[in-house]
């Protein structure tokens, strides 16, 4: 799920077979049923986001000049989502909450660059502010997850 991160677009399929193995390293190891679920969730998120981009891309895109509103890359959405919570979600290793936390970093720096260098045809914000959400949403999680992980001393 890390790898594919770097290119979300052309990662997409090494996203969703990561997803499908962690729930299937679960489910195999007789995993705690909470834990299953959650990745059964973050599975179908992922699968949703990344099935209706697919759709999208064979039909032409969206927005611009394929007659398609760009309200419908809402659908998309759940993948973004889903990649998120299945970095952050319970049962990560830290190994996993720290490059989810590098990968967020990516991301921060990512839109940075488009904000910086607009492409003078595409004026749009959108990508960047989806990018920072989805940015500030993983470092969020994995910060939070790190803590948690963090010993108490007494």
């Amino acid at each position: 799920m890390l790898a594919g991160a770097l290119d979300p677009m052309e990662g997409s399929v090494v996203i969703l077979a990561g997803s499908a193995a962690f729930l299937l390293g679960l489910w195999l190891g007789r995993g705690e049923h909470r834990y299953i679920a959650w990745r059964l969730s973050v599975f179908v998120l992922i699968a949703f986001g990344v099935g209706a981009m697919w759709v999208f891309s064979a039909m032409g895109g969206i927005g611009g000049s394929s007659g398609r509103s760009m309200w419908w890359g809402l659908l998309v959405l759940p993948y973004l989502l889903g990649w998120s919570m299945g970095i952050w979600g319970p049962g990560s290793p830290r190994w996993m909450l720290w490059l989810g936390m590098v990968v967020s970093l990516w991301y921060l720096y990512l839109s940075a660059i488009i904000t910086i260098h607009p492409n003078p045809h595409h004026q749009d914000p959108t990508v960047a502010i989806i990018l920072v959400t989805l940015a500030v949403l993983t470092l969020g999680g994995c910060t939070f997850r790190l803590i948690k992980h963090i010993p108490r001393q007494t």
